[in-house]
């Protein structure tokens, strides 16, 4: 991978009760300290960011395996849950892929082909899965 560089900006205020705004390129949101751990629960916090990194990773992986595939596609969601314990950290990717009535039962296999390749191939994935992260991938692929 070549080197990718990328910045973000935090500023907080008020203390662990406060929240922050988090700016990059794309983003600004606010994030803040969960109620579970005392804080305001106003923004979004970093379990939920870095779940979202992972989704997005994924999900844009997958666009690309599909594009570059030329399969029939009426739309391709995903859904991520993550389960934090003391000991484990596991997010399940649950991708929804919809065909067109017309795609060939050759298109249906590629597609559950590509749901499995962009779990091997999405970057922030893998970075994950070397930390110890538990990644797994339930898809489904559909007719309409």
């Amino acid at each position: 991978m070549a080197e990718l560089k990328t910045n973000v900006n935090a500023v907080w205020n008020g203390g662990t009760t406060g929240n922050g705004i988090l700016k990059a390129a794309y983003l600004d949101t606010k994030i803040a300290i969960p109620t579970d751990l005392k804080g305001s629960g106003n923004g979004t916090d970093p379990k939920e960011l870095l779940v979202s990194s992972a989704t997005t990773c994924y999900i844009a992986t997958l666009t690309s395996i599909l594009e570059n595939r030329k399969l029939p596609i009426v739309e391709h969601t995903i859904n991520s849950e993550a389960t934090i314990t003391d000991n484990v950290f596991t997010i399940t990717h649950n991708p929804q892929i919809v065909l067109s009535n017309e795609a060939t039962k050759a298109q249906i296999q590629s597609a559950e082909r590509a749901i499995v390749g962009a779990d091997r191939a999405c970057e922030v994935g893998n970075l994950l899965k070397k930390a110890g992260v538990i990644i797994e991938t339930k898809g489904n692929v559909s007719l309409k």
